[in-house]
Formats: C-alpha cells, structure tokens, sequence
C-alpha cells in the first residue's frame, strides 16, 4: 500500500495464531501500529512489545471505568459512540501522542457515529484532537458491490468534516480495492495471516499458518462400512483410511467433513470423518506411512479453500485454533 502507514491487526490473540509473537515479528518488520478489539487485548500487547515503541488502537473504545488502565498502558481508545465522546471530552488534555482516535459509520451499521453525530462533534466549540479518523468497509470483499463507492463517498464527507486528522479507511479487502481506498493507514487483518481479500485463494499471498497432525493408524475398509459416529460416510468402495492426530478440539471446524480436503504424500485427501481428537482422511493411490504428517492447513491445504468447505471465514478458522495445537514460530 504505498504512501500509507500498514497497522497490524492483532485482536483475538493475533487471529488465534498468537499475538504476542506475532506482533514482535511485525514490529521488526517494520510495524509500529497495532489494532486489537479489547481492552485487555491492549493490555497484554503492551507488555509483549515491552520497551518496542508501539501504537495500540483499542476498537472498543472508552468504556466507563477503563480510563486508568487505559492511561497505564498508552493505549488509544477509537471512539464511536457520543458517550464514548463525551467521556473522552471530559478528561482533561491526554498526554502528547495519546488523544482519541474517531470511528464513524458510513454505511455498514456496526460501530460508529452517524454522519449526522459527525457533523455535530466537527462544529462543536473547543473541539477534541482526534489522532485518528476511522471507518469500516461492509463488503469490501466483492470489488463489484456498489456499497463499496457508496461509503467511500460517505467518507469523503467525513474527511471533510476533520481535514487535518488522519484518515483509515480499508481493512485487508479495502486495501485491494485501490489507491484511493487507502488513505494515511490501511489496517492488515486476515490478509496479513494467509486469507484471500475476496474470501478466495489469492496467488499474491502466502499461507502463513500451517497445521500438521501425524497419522496414527492406517485402515482398511470395505464396501457398506461406515466411518466414525453415526453415519455421516459410509464406504462405497473398499478403501484405504488414514487416522490423523487432529480433531475439532485442536480447531478444525467439524462441518468442513465430507466436503474439505487435507494434503498427504503430495495429493488432496478428502476429510471423512471429523471428530474431537481425531480426523480420518481417505489413503488411497497415497504411500504414507504411520507417523507421517498431514497438511491440514498451509500452502497446500488453503486457508480460504478450508473456510469454504466449513461454510464459514478465514477469520473463524484461525481463531478457532485451540490451545492445544502447539505453535511453533519460525524465523
């Protein structure tokens, strides 16, 4: 994004994958600002970036009683709502590098203030310093969608109302949607963790996650047998099946069975059964052997491709990554 300042989004612990790390590994890169959604969120990155010179948005905002713990650890609260104003107003000047950031709604009914509260706040006397004015783009993922044009346009106005604040429009789809979507930051979510900005495989990202589980058994099955609980697949054809150390507990999403697919011995398997501590994949024409792993995330099993198979995101396939997948960081 050139000409723009790339914040990372690292709420829910780092899309799942770790924050902590993962914000330590930005900030080397480059990254001095940082997105998460709670309070807390904020909190614990403070401490992981420890001396690291950081920015931290909190999307939540200024909620009542959190004034101290948000001064304690320099974060900045994105208002958006006129309580959240009129507490923030209330206090006296923030310290140098801390003052408020402003979210308003131009058209995705979420979180914000309304054009009309814009307006208001911009000609109020004695006006409040904003670091940062921020917005949200409802279907960003379909580049065709006239919604698109409809908040760029709404945000325009909005601009316009705060001309020397700077301005962030785009989350990861924004960003792809072109130059003038960009503003002064755009703000990396799921796209930073491998996902596709049109909920798609995307040739100009890499998978960044990747799950592996070894295989624990190899089996045999013949024509009429089913596999797993009830009968969710039953055998129409002898086949060879693969037991794989992994279940919905470790985070696979249990709806992607039958429609999903893993990666072993160099070919897409067809996930058959997804159960708590254990997948079985179809073996056949594969040569794996037990203790072998299986790809059932990263460069080959696409995040966006196991998302579609689940009925879901890319978002809720990582942050539903249990605790008990070990996460190894490398480099």
């Amino acid at each position: 994004a050139p000409g723009a300042d790339v914040a990372a989004v690292v709420k829910a612990d780092g899309y799942g994958l770790g924050a902590g790390p993962i914000a330590r590994r930005l900030h080397a890169e480059g990254t001095r600002s940082f997105f998460v959604a709670r309070l807390s969120e904020g909190e614990a990155l403070r401490a992981e970036l420890a001396h690291r010179p950081a920015t931290i948005y909190v999307l939540d905002g200024l909620l009542p009683g959190t004034v101290a713990r948000i001064a304690a650890a320099r974060l900045i609260p994105v208002l958006s709502t006129l309580p959240q104003v009129q507490a923030a107003q209330r206090l006296s000047t923030p310290a140098p590098g801390l003052e408020p950031a402003l979210q308003v709604d131009t058209g995705m009914n979420r979180q914000g203030l309304t054009l009309g509260q814009a307006r208001t706040l911009a000609g109020a006397q004695g006006g409040m310093p904003i670091s940062l004015l921020v917005s949200h783009l409802g279907s960003a993922t379909d580049p065709q969608e006239p919604r698109n044009l409809q908040q760029l346009e709404q945000f325009r106005q909005v601009q316009a109302l705060f001309p020397g604040a700077p301005a962030s429009f785009a989350a990861s789809a924004g960003a792809f949607l072109g130059a003038e979507y960009r503003y002064d930051m755009v703000r990396g979510g799921i796209s930073l963790y491998g996902g596709g900005p049109e909920e798609k495989p995307d040739p100009r990202l890499k998978a960044v996650a990747t799950l592996t589980a070894p295989i624990l058994d190899i089996r045999h099955v013949e024509r009429g047998d089913r596999v797993g609980y009830g009968a969710n697949f039953t055998a129409e054809r002898p086949m060879r099946l693969a037991v794989v150390a992994a279940g919905y507990a470790d985070g696979l999403i249990r709806a992607a069975m039958g429609r999903g697919w893993a990666w072993a011995d160099g070919a897409p398997r067809a996930l058959l059964a997804i159960n708590m501590d254990l997948t079985v994949i179809d073996l056949d024409g594969a040569r794996a052997r037990i203790g072998d792993p299986v790809e059932l995330l990263g460069p080959h099993a696409l995040l966006d491709d196991l998302a579609a198979a689940a009925g879901t995101v890319a978002h809720e396939v990582l942050v539903r990554m249990s605790v008990r997948a070990e996460r190894v960081y490398v480099g």
